[in-house]
């Protein structure tokens, strides 16, 4: 892939959270994702690529845009396939609360798992700790295998886990264990993406959330140098069958970072919408806005911080 790209999925991101921002606490969650989803693919119109959507907003008869198997960007190589998500944490946006973001994932074509929606049980660690961690093994095994790649003591560890009622046995486990534990209301791709970040303050992700979104994280994390293993979780014949449809005899078979993106090559950016962990929020001015982007590429381990200034009076295609 061309590393021109890089900055291009950034454009793209930017101006997903630029229309969606505008929603923020209204308890409006989704006026703010058609907003974030309708601009998201105005922007990939530019985009030089030849883009299948594998994970997007639904199968072609449930999402009017950026669907599963829509074709995206200017038509010319290379060809990838795409993972979207432009407005993760719909809920969090519509309270104004923390860590809405706009994401993409691209790889080489037939490189991301075709995710079905569905849930998928996760563990996700930072770059000290791979190899170290099994989702197989109990809780407290996995918090003093980080603990002992780190350096750290149980008790210095932060987990971080959606905040379910299915939860309820992990969090249990976790506090027995003695590790300390962030509970958020909504979006694990962004809590898988800060295992890798010191600075974060998050130490290891657990817990199930949409196998879609764990792709996403798999490639941000294959961009970081960090790991994250899943398992999907049919809860239906129909849904076991739809695993079996992308070659997974065993549905319950643990996938691991080469199942969920394959090959050396792989780019992830997100923008923030609302303050976060790592990114910050929009900010709007009358006219003007700044955004706060990570743009990273898997195959020079590049990690970029990106802080846009626009003038919105000149992007017509941006729905505000």
């Amino acid at each position: 892939m061309e590393r021109s790209l890089t900055l291009e999925l950034v454009r793209v991101t930017e101006a997903a959270a630029l229309a969606s921002a505008r929603w923020m606490g209204l308890g409006k969650k989704d006026e703010a994702d058609d907003a974030a989803t309708t601009a998201m693919r105005n922007e990939f119109e530019k985009v030089p690529m030849d883009g299948v959507v594998v994970i997007g907003e639904g199968e072609m008869d449930e999402a009017p845009m950026l669907y599963i198997g829509e074709r995206l960007g200017q038509g010319v190589a290379p060809a990838v396939d795409v993972a979207v998500d432009p407005l993760e944490g719909t809920n969090i946006l519509a309270k104004g609360t923390w860590g809405a973001i706009s994401v993409i994932a691209i790889a080489d074509r037939g490189n991301l798992l075709h995710a079905p929606d569905m849930y998928m049980e996760k563990l996700a660690v930072g770059p000290k700790a791979v190899g170290k961690v099994d989702i197989n093994a109990p809780v407290r095994d996995n918090l003093k295998a980080v603990a002992q790649a780190q350096g750290k003591d149980i008790s210095d560890l932060v987990a971080i886990v959606l905040d379910r009622d299915r939860h309820q046995k992990i969090i249990h486990e976790i506090r027995e264990a003695g590790a300390r534990i962030r509970l958020i209301s909504d979006g694990d791709v962004a809590a898988a993406i800060n295992t890798a970040f010191p600075d974060t303050g998050v130490d290891i992700m657990f817990g199930s959330g949409g196998a879609p979104e764990g792709v996403l994280a798999a490639v941000a994390l294959k961009c970081l140098g960090g790991e994250i293993q899943g398992r999907l979780l049919p809860h239906s014949e129909e849904e076991i069958e739809r695993c079996k449809q992308m070659g997974l005899i065993n549905p319950h078979q643990v996938l691991f970072m080469d199942d969920l993106v394959k090959g050396d090559d792989a780019i992830f950016a997100a923008t923030g919408v609302t303050d976060g962990e790592l990114l910050k929020g929009v900010r709007f001015q009358g006219m003007r806005a700044s955004t706060h982007s990570v743009v990273m590429r898997a195959k020079t381990g590049t990690v970029r911080f990106i802080e846009g200034n626009h003038r919105l009076e000149r992007k017509p295609t941006l729905v505000l």
